[in-house]
């Protein structure tokens, strides 16, 4: 509250404050020194005599008057409130004899710089704030207690000298004497503001009651009016925003304003007085809050930072590790093809010198041979020396005298790009604000399909600094239909099964990160095989099942059924694929068909509702079984040795269907897939009868 308390000007206690018409206030004292005199008041001040009026007027001079001539004049507050300065007279005006004709004076506001002309009354004209000064009054007289009851902290004296001043850096509370002494105005000291000691609770003014009714001016008799001294206030003009006597009312001044009782315009006021500082308390209370969430945002600030400091030391250790680690494998490299070099110059040296020992030890024994005189004995040796001396000629062939390995090292290391990813290496924009990803790239040579499965590889382009969470994988339904999502994740390979055989699908994917959803990549247009490769599922088949050959042939381990499915799953197109009967014992009866997933493996093929096969129908060793479901026209033919047996065996059958096979330990079938669909004509059905 002490800053409301301080005149804009000289940055004390208000002095007997007065209204300016800005609601503003001001000392008197202050108001004389910023007002602007015209020779006309002055005039007027020396005729209208001394007393009150001369010290509630001015007696200020023009500049003309000074003698300063153009000479403008600056004020400024302690408290850094700039006032306007002294109008200066026009340039080459002559000096204003003094009681010269009219002239106009103003007073302006040291705050918002608006201007007031003074009346003949001078200062006079303006309402003193009788309010404001006997705040001041209590103000002072709380602040005078609480000094008076505040003691020094550091004193030896007992009882301990009052406080003079209260550090607020320290929050300890000194004398004049142990302020001197243990906290000067130097040093680390110098920047710590020392304030006068707050107001204990108890203190008039310092947080108790403050006073009402008569505590507030000592029972001083009620405000008279400015213009009539012997009126009281007991109206308020609404027009003039000012209280007005009876007096005021019968001389005419406001007698066609708006005036209503003094009593209830002033309960009225406080009401709305007390409704916004209502909103006001709202607003401190929010402000309150939001300095404590700020000072804990500083915490977090400092911890944070500390964080990522040792985050980021962590990191660059660790590339550094890796540096040094992958520095020790290169000088392995390094040592290991100099060992070699030197193992092959080494192994050559001691090859060439063995060699050259020998040719050099036969030339000195050819050598002394020729020197010998018997021919007979010379020819007993000649020809086996002619062939000893040729094939070490031979030795000596093209390159033997060349070294094998040279003395410069094969071994190129490129180390640019990762200097200058060290000399790019810096923070990417983290949080705010973050991009959505760019587009993917899909990695052409990493995808593929293999039977109705089809694999999709992506990847982000290169030098992309947007974090990236995971992506969306999309896939229509093969026959141009709709995309539909099938994967969202952070791989960024993705293999997807159980699709449509002899279908052509098109797949695109997108990053997404916290700001949302990055474009989508190009389309792939991927196709599935015509016909199905599969084999015996050994996962799903009866643990009695054995399989074999690549899982393509299978028997049985008990006299009992059981069932075996393959590894495709069909729902549309036409498919086509033979059973090969290896071996045929006792007259056993396996079935083959189709089946749901869930099919009975327990019994025979087609004995419950999950499943459609055929059971009989000329099967012996040797025999070849063809299973054609044709799912465009819903439907199950069956093929014995090439040749189709009557009409389709089934037909409106609906949904997912798997290869299957019910036998015993008496049977062993083998599996063909893989085939081109048979080129036959349908049968027509004959007629009931």
């Amino acid at each position: 509250m002490e800053e409301e308390l301080k005149c804009p000007v000289c940055g004390s206690l208000f002095r007997e404050p007065i209204i300016l018409p800005c609601s503003h206030n001001v000392c008197l004292p202050c108001a004389r020194t910023i007002a602007v005199q015209t020779p006309e008041s002055e005039q007027h001040l020396a005729a209208g005599g001394g007393g009150g009026d001369h010290a509630d007027k001015l007696s200020l001079h023009s500049e003309t008057d000074s003698g300063y001539g153009s000479y403008t004049p600056s004020l400024k507050s302690p408290n850094g409130v700039r006032v306007l300065p002294l109008v200066p007279a026009p340039p080459g005006a002559a000096a204003a004899p003094r009681g010269a004709g009219p002239a106009s004076s103003s007073l302006t506001c040291p705050q918002c710089h608006r201007s007031a002309s003074l009346d003949q009354r001078g200062l006079r004209g303006f309402q003193r704030n009788r309010l404001l000064e006997a705040i001041v009054q209590r103000y002072q007289q709380g602040r005078a207690a609480a000094a008076a009851a505040a003691k020094c902290q550091l004193c030896d004296r007992s009882p301990p000298e009052p406080a003079a001043v209260l550090c607020e850096q320290c929050e300890v509370l000194y004398c004049a004497a142990c302020q001197l002494r243990c906290h000067p105005a130097r040093g680390p000291f110098a920047k710590h503001r020392l304030v006068p000691p707050p107001a204990h609770p108890g203190a008039p003014g310092g947080g108790g009651d403050g006073g009402g009714g008569k505590g507030a001016g000592g029972g001083r008799k009620l405000p008279t009016c400015a213009e009539h001294d012997l009126e009281n206030y007991s109206m308020y003009c609404v027009s003039c925003r000012s209280p007005v006597c009876y007096q005021c009312l019968e001389e005419g001044k406001h007698n066609k304003h708006d005036v209503k009782a003094l009593g209830a315009m002033w309960k009225q006021h406080k009401a709305q007085l007390s409704q916004a500082l209502n909103g006001v308390s709202d607003k401190a209370k929010e402000a309150k809050e939001f300095l404590v969430q700020l000072k804990n945002l500083l915490q977090q600030i400092q911890e944070n930072g500390l964080d990522y400091e040792a985050c980021l030391v962590a990191q660059c250790d660790a590339l550094v590790d890796a540096l040094t680690r992958q520095k020790a494998k290169l000088l392995t490299k390094v040592t290991k093809e100099r060992e070699h070099k030197l193992k092959v110059v080494w192994d050559q040296i001691n090859h060439c010198t063995l060699k050259l020992r020998q040719s050099t030890g036969l030339m000195e024994y050819c050598l002394e041979v020729i020197k010998e005189n018997d021919p007979s004995g010379f020819l007993q040796i000649s020809d086996a020396l002619i062939k000893r001396v040729q094939v070490s000629q031979e030795q000596w062939v093209k390159g033997a005298l060349e070294p094998k390995v040279s003395a410069e090292f094969d071994l190129t290391l490129d180390s640019e790009p990762l200097l200058q990813s060290i000399h790019q290496l810096d923070f990417i924009q983290m949080k705010f604000p973050v991009s959505v990803p760019p587009v993917p790239l899909l990695q052409l040579e990493k995808c593929c399909t293999r039977n109705n499965s089809v694999t999709l590889a992506w990847r982000m382009p290169p030098l992309s600094h947007n974090p990236v969470e995971g992506y969306i994988l999309e896939l229509d339904d093969g026959d141009g239909g709709q995309f539909r999502e099938v994967y969202v994740g952070k791989e960024t390979l993705c293999t997807i099964d159980g699709l449509h055989f002899n279908s052509t699908y098109n797949a695109r994917v997108k990053a997404f990160n916290s700001s949302g959803v990055g474009p989508y990549s190009k389309t792939v247009i991927l196709q599935t095989s015509d016909v199905a490769w599969f084999t015996f599922d050994p996962s799903s088949a009866h643990r009695d099942i054995v399989l074999s050959n690549d899982n393509q042939t299978a028997t049985c381990n008990s006299y009992d059924d059981r069932v075996v499915l393959g590894t495709a799953a069909f729902s549309k197109g036409v498919h086509y694929w033979e059973l090969h009967v290896d071996r045929y014992d006792n007259h056993p009866d396996p079935a083959f068909g189709i089946a749901r997933i869930n099919v009975v493996k327990d019994m025979m093929l087609g004995k419950d509702d999950k499943a459609w096969a055929m059971t009989e129908g000329g099967v012996s060793k040797g025999a070849t079984v063809g299973v054609l479901l044709d799912l465009n026209k819903h439907n199950l033919t069956f093929y014995i040795n090439g040749q189709q047996q009557g009409p389709p065996a089934f037909e409106n059958i609906e949904g997912v269907f798997m290869p299957a096979l019910s036998l015993n330990r008496n049977v062993q079938v083998t599996l063909h897939t893989g085939l081109e669909v048979p080129q036959s004509v349908k049968q027509p059905k004959l007629p009931n009868n």
